[in-house]
């Protein structure tokens, strides 16, 4: 007896392609063009250079302009901290004391100059943030909240057991060169110059690769990692930089008040910080400056109103600031500055989309080993989960130019085996091998940045990104600039390469129509060819597919067959699981099957067909 291939089912070679979608609208998770996302922020730039020379100017505005400024410091840091890498923190303002705190003992005890101190605040709010970080984020995401939440009362406590930092004395004025801070007006300057630097600066990360390796966060550690992106890492690089800038700001202002007292950096200022980036928009770089100067000019309004109104005689803070949360988060969740922004797009052009960079210089192309060449190997893999067998003694060889499929019902424990083999999951026992490497005991993203890509079972995207920016994040691991070189903007050649790249696996998996187009609003099936898109950016020598032609349409799937012989042909070894029989048996050289976590039976594709034991457990009811 034998297993025949269902003639409904077979896959034609030729097919007309799709007619060209509809030209991009814009998506609810991409409100603003991003054009205008980054003007209008500059644009508010020489207004503000123009507000000390408004005649008649109160210094006590003066003051208020300084806070705020200050305040959106602190609300930049969130941006990258809790818009972007997701991350909460209701400690911010305990990294504004460390700040506040080591500027003052290295000024007024250790007599050194403020520049001086700037860098003894910027060190000690940042080693507390990675001792911090060390501590939590290896723990889930709510971790950190809690420690960050418990430190800053811990650090409250600590300050109001101190004498007091008012018994060192007034902090000496910041002078650059002849230049005197020591008034509101010139102080604001220096705190305009600070701000403006720091927006630059975080706006120049967030483009380049480690702010992409922030937003791949998004969605999930599993797909970051497999995208060569350690993200312990890189939430370790959100948190720090956060708290330096937390830390920048509390050197402005115990410069700013020529005093330090601990009743700026309690839990209450915290809340504020989180409302100020809640307030403007967790996302966005315009949303912490609109944030901060809103609030600043509101707050004493709204606390000296509210009580004979509500009645309130105690707690009136916590109640302001945790009823303007609420609020903000039915009302308005992505903030005010989309809505701000949103007038504008009637007057604006469209944002003109990336096109591939022709004369960019290639990226290295990864070393290929021969023909036939042991890739991947697998011998007796076992991983139970509570005394449940998933996978008990598995086996498989992967080979350059070959594709191996993973076969079985539901619950076979094929994803598991994945798992696995991409360092996901540790075995049992058993023993798997990456070009003659242990796999047991190197991370996803050490293997991804061998060249072990894959694709998931459930896809996984970042909501709000396009299908370039999507597939631009599997470029991570073949870049090499860091946080220094993007905030600098010294990144623009290898950024010009890896969006070349970008572009050239979209055209390959004939995504070019839907480029930019939001990732998450296209069907399944062509989500599944941006995953696999953005893995071949790694220019992978293994390519673990999880079910990569469900969802597809007979026409989408025989381009998917295209590909994958194409890719054999380059030399990649290919793993694929999939439920789709015509598909696996016109495409695998190799097959395994699995029933119940074990393996069943191996073979060539004629083999399996006849092979009585698969047939009964589970193709015998398909043919």
């Amino acid at each position: 007896m034998s297993i025949a291939l269902s003639r409904g089912g077979a896959l034609p070679r030729e097919l007309p392609r799709d007619d060209p979608p509809p030209p991009r609208q814009p998506s609810p998770a991409e409100p603003v063009p991003t054009s205008l996302r980054w003007l209008l922020p500059w644009s508010l730039l020489p207004l503000a250079i123009l507000v000390p020379m408004l005649p008649g100017l109160p210094a006590a505005w003066m003051v208020l302009l300084c806070q705020a400024g200050i305040a959106a410091l602190v609300a930049l840091g969130l941006v990258v901290l809790t818009g972007v890498a997701g991350l909460a923190s209701f400690g911010q303002a305990m990294f504004v004391g460390i700040g506040a705190c080591g500027t003052a003992l290295a000024t007024t005890r250790w007599g050194l100059s403020p520049w001086l101190g700037l860098g003894v605040a910027l060190l000690g709010s940042g080693t507390a943030a990675a001792l911090l970080g060390m501590a939590t984020l290896r723990l889930g995401r709510h971790h950190l909240a809690l420690v960050t939440l418990a430190a800053n009362l811990a650090f409250m406590t600590l300050l109001e057991r101190q004498d007091g930092l008012e018994a060192a004395g007034a902090l000496p004025p910041v002078v650059l060169l002849t230049l005197d801070f020591a008034n509101p007006w010139r102080f604001y300057i220096l705190v305009l110059a600070v701000l403006t630097a720091a927006v630059a600066m975080t706006s120049g990360l967030l483009r380049g690769r480690m702010g992409r390796a922030l937003h791949a966060l998004r969605g999930g550690t599993l797909a970051a990692g497999a995208l060569g992106i350690n993200s312990f890492h890189a939430r370790m690089l959100a948190l720090v930089y956060a708290a330096m800038l937390a830390g920048l700001a509390g050197w402005l202002q115990a410069h700013l008040d020529r005093l330090v007292t601990p009743a700026g950096f309690g839990v209450n200022a915290s809340i504020d910080y989180l409302l100020i980036t809640v307030l403007g928009g967790s996302s966005h770089i315009g949303g912490a400056l609109l944030g901060a100067t809103l609030w600043t000019a509101l707050r004493e309004p709204l606390l000296a109103a509210l009580p004979p109104l509500l009645g309130l005689q105690s707690h009136l803070h916590l109640v302001v600031s945790g009823g303007l949360l609420l609020l903000l988060l039915q009302c308005a969740p992505g903030g005010l500055w989309p809505l701000l922004l949103r007038p504008f797009r009637r007057w604006l052009p469209p944002v003109p989309a990336p096109q591939p960079a022709r004369e960019a210089p290639a990226l290295p192309a990864r070393a290929r080993p021969g023909a036939g060449a042991e890739l991947l190997r697998a011998v007796a893999l076992r991983k139970s989960f509570g005394g449940v067998a998933a996978v008990d003694g598995v086996s498989l060889t992967l080979k350059s130019g070959e594709i191996v499929g993973l076969i079985g019902p539901n619950g076979a424990g094929k994803t598991t085996t994945f798992h696995l083999l991409s360092g996901v999951l540790r075995p049992g026992s058993g023993e798997a091998s990456f070009l003659g490497r242990p796999v047991r005991g190197r991370a996803p993203h050490d293997l991804a940045a061998l060249g072990l890509a894959r694709s998931f079972q459930k896809v996984h995207l970042v909501p709000g990104m396009t299908v370039f920016e999507t597939v631009l994040l599997g470029t991570h691991a073949r870049g090499r600039a860091g946080v220094l070189r993007a905030m600098l903007g010294l990144d623009g050649a290898e950024e010009e390469a890896l969006r070349a790249e970008a572009w050239r696996q979209i055209e390959r998996v004939g995504l070019t129509p839907y480029a930019h187009r939001i990732a998450c609003d296209l069907p399944l099936g062509r989500q599944r060819l941006v995953e696999i898109a953005r893995a071949l950016c790694l220019d992978p020598l293994v390519l673990l597919l999880d079910e990569p032609a469900a969802g597809l349409r007979p026409r989408d799937k025989a381009e998917l067959l295209d590909l994958l012989d194409d890719l054999r042909r380059d030399g990649l070894g290919l793993a694929l699981v999939e439920h789709d029989m015509d598909f696996v048996m016109r495409l695998t050289d190799h097959l395994v099957v699995m029933n119940f976590g074990t393996e069943l039976a191996q073979g060539t594709p004629r083999e399996i067909r006849r092979n009585p034991a698969v047939i009964e457990a589970y193709l015998g009811g398909v043919a």
